[in-house]
């Protein structure tokens, strides 16, 4: 009797002493929670009003019944569908050598702030990098600062993941914006 007393006491205090042991050091995640790369580019969206042809680098291609393919729609472009290929440098200077474009679309998307959903990739094809990254997600332009999501890439940039932090850098009316985007990578291939 007594060693069936033992066994059970010595089996409670491993029990015990096991669930101290998870709580007094502390796991280590499976995933870093440390970028395991970071890169910062900038985008230079020019869009055609009708006069600009030559330096235009986007284009209104889908407008509500009220708009038209030049002019973005009243209130707040609701409606206004926007394809690009802008150039990207490592600066903010737009007359600065690019390293690459940013193509894709953009899509004005609510009637009561001013708002947009991205779908696009950085498309690099230099002797610093080749292949693409690829981004998509919510734009709440008021912010001073939004993410959107890396949600992967080719080449040099093959399956990676991350956030891009965009910030509008610069923008002239409704012609010209600059986003400043500061990419960090999580995974990493």
């Amino acid at each position: 009797m007594r060693s069936k007393h033992q066994i059970s006491t010595l089996f409670l205090i491993a029990f015990f002493l096991l669930i101290l042991g998870c709580f007094a050091s502390p796991r280590k995640n499976i995933r870093s929670r440390r970028p395991c790369k970071e890169m910062v580019f900038y985008f230079h969206d020019i869009i055609y009003n009708g006069k600009n042809f030559k330096n235009a680098t986007s284009a209104i291609v889908g407008a509500p019944a009220w708009g038209n393919h030049t002019i973005l729609a009243n209130n707040n472009h609701f409606g206004n569908v926007v394809v690009f290929d802008d150039p990207i440098t490592l600066d903010n200077n737009l007359h600065s050598p690019p390293v690459g474009r940013a193509q894709g679309l953009y899509i004005y998307d609510k009637k009561e702030i001013f708002t947009s959903w991205l779908a696009f990739s950085f498309v690099f094809n230099s002797t610093s990098h080749k292949g693409s990254i690829n981004f998509a997600g919510a734009d709440p332009l008021m912010n001073k600062t939004r993410d959107i999501s890396v949600i992967g890439g080719t080449g040099d940039f093959f399956m990676t993941r991350g956030v891009a932090t965009l910030m509008t850098d610069a923008f002239e009316g409704e012609v010209y914006f600059r986003l400043r985007v500061d990419i960090k990578f999580y995974e990493c291939w």
